[in-house]
């Protein structure tokens, strides 16, 4: 049976990371991205609205060292085209979310 944190850490804020997750928790840090590319560069993210390699996603940040897993995440997210995250702006709260219009009557209680 598979490990559910491994589960949940290959897919967040809606990238798909599949076995890069656990590659990522895995490599010996600190790490340059450079080594990171090297290593795992041809790895794909899968986004809602497309995919990229590792290599793509982190050459916009080539100098940067990582101190941690969490921190190579994070440079992965800040760096993911605006695509990736499906709907802009959107909320599914109420109210609606900056730009949206709301199909719905405003509610008073």
């Amino acid at each position: 049976m598979s490990d559910p944190t491994n589960d949940e850490r290959a897919r967040e804020l809606g990238v798909e990371f599949g076995s890069l997750a656990h590659q990522l928790d895995q490599h010996e840090y600190p790490a340059t991205c450079e080594e990171l590319v090297e290593s795992y560069g041809r790895a794909v993210l899968q986004f809602q609205n497309g995919e990229q390699t590792l290599e793509e996603v982190l050459s916009l940040v080539p100098e940067e060292q990582f101190y941690s897993a969490t921190e190579a995440r994070t440079a992965i997210f800040s760096n993911v085209p605006e695509d990736a995250i499906g709907r802009k702006g959107y909320s599914d709260r109420t109210p609606p979310a900056l730009g949206e219009q709301s199909e719905e009557a405003d509610e008073s209680f």
